[in-house]
């Protein structure tokens, strides 16, 4: 009862602080806007405030909700699955290979930043990379098999970005790919979000429809198994939610990596060990987190504006060796 009274009062503070943070980033720019002038631009003519709130603000903060909690969704999910706190896309080469596929389209004039090919173009890419993760990691795995799997996977898919910026025939169309795949939300419009959001939001539901299916396999696949669940159809919806979800949101917003690492660990301890209980707060806190470092990349005074994969890795690279560390200091005291 302890984790649930805790859990439940989180997802609410998660959820407003949300919402908060949803109405911070369109206050937020080199023109400051009060939150009464917001609002009143959002649903009334008011001029040059309209145009930037609706136009420039809106879409990128609801980019930064939809993307932060795909990522944070999927980590859990992907967690979940592989019964590994470590797991999440970008450890994997999720969106490495997303980049690399929808790079290549819009390089190669194959497709326009604005086209339905680059989004799928990505999805496509990220559901080689989580299915040949699971594929190689295989049913039980250890963590350090996995760990090498997506070394090796985001790796190659690094590879293939590299080649596809070699090869492009534009010099200035590799250059303006080459800012893209550091991830950003600047510059972008209502389309993209309504070219990603279908996506994204399909991911949500395909993993939040296995999220028992996480909790019997705390028991290990036999255990699920003997429960009813199918382990098999599992893993394959999973591979298919994240490659949705991560896919689209690459190909919108470029490579953003280490958010669904740590949000499900910055939930974890208030909900016990329940795999499921986690997603939504999960999802919440990596919304929040994109939005606070989105919040963040435009208040930096900086001659060119930074790059929020920039400020994600920064956060995620010291959560992620702290994590390994922890894990190294249990296997240690287990062998002890």
């Amino acid at each position: 009862m302890i984790y649930s009274k805790q859990g439940d009062g989180l997802t609410i503070a998660l959820a407003l602080l949300t919402l908060a943070l949803c109405l911070l980033s369109l206050m937020t720019g080199p023109a400051h806007f009060s939150a009464q002038t917001v609002a009143k631009a959002l649903v009334s003519d008011q001029g040059v405030a309209s145009i930037i709130v609706q136009d420039v603000r809106l879409p990128r903060t609801l980019l930064a909700l939809l993307i932060g909690a795909t990522f944070g969704i999927s980590g859990a999910a992907l967690q979940g699955l592989l019964r590994n706190p470590l797991a999440e896309p970008s450890l994997f080469g999720a969106p490495q290979a997303a980049a690399a596929v929808a790079s290549g389209l819009m390089a190669f004039g194959l497709a326009t930043p604005l086209s339905l090919a680059v989004p799928l173009g990505g999805i496509a890419g990220a559901l080689a990379s989580v299915g040949a993760l699971v594929a190689i990691a295989g049913r039980r795995a250890s963590l350090t098999v996995t760990l090498l799997a997506g070394l090796a996977l985001a790796s190659l898919a690094g590879a293939a970005i590299a080649l596809v910026l070699n090869l492009a025939p534009n010099p200035y169309i590799a250059l303006e790919i080459a800012f893209w795949l550091l991830g950003s939300l600047r510059d972008r419009s209502i389309v993209h979000v309504w070219l990603a959001a279908p996506f994204m939001i399909a991911s949500w539901i395909i993993l939040a429809a296995n999220a028992r299916a996480f909790r019997a396999l705390t028991l290990g696949e036999d255990g699920a198994a003997s429960l009813g669940f199918d382990v098999t159809r599992t893993r394959i919806f999973v591979v298919v939610g994240v490659a949705l979800g991560v896919g689209a949101a690459v190909s919108v917003a470029g490579a953003i990596s280490f958010v669904g690492l740590v949000a499900p660990h910055l939930v974890r301890r208030f909900y016990g060990s329940d795999p499921a209980r986690i997603m939504l707060p999960s999802a919440l806190a990596g919304a929040a987190l994109l939005l606070a470092s989105d919040i963040a990349v435009r208040l930096i005074p900086a001659v060119l504006e930074i790059k929020i994969g920039v400020v994600t890795a920064l956060i995620g690279v010291p959560f992620f060796l702290a994590m390994i560390f922890k894990e190294r200091h249990v296997l240690e005291e287990s062998a002890a």
